[in-house]
């Protein structure tokens, strides 16, 4: 599953809002161990590794893109609109 990735630049000069993206992918158990009651369970690790495109960008790396309080009334919004499906 790759990165979900937000550039602020890339949004503004190509529209494109979030995308999936990175190389070198490697998601996996490290040597730190959850404590006191997990004595056999460790944490995992996440690393990409991802090329800038713009200098000076904000940029935001995700696991998954985020679906926020404004896209769900956005979605409802367009259900109610929608005859068929309003009914």
């Amino acid at each position: 599953m790759k990165v979900a990735i937000y550039s602020e630049a890339k949004a503004h000069h190509q529209q494109i809002a979030w995308y999936r993206g990175c190389t070198n992918i490697q998601y996996f158990a490290n040597n730190i161990r959850k404590e006191p009651f997990y004595m056999m369970k460790t944490f995992y690790t996440l690393t990409f590794t991802h090329e800038f495109e713009y200098s000076n960008d904000s940029v935001f790396f995700a696991y998954s893109v985020p679906y926020t309080y404004s896209d769900l009334i956005d979605d409802f919004i367009a259900i109610e609109m929608d005859p068929l499906k309003a009914q």
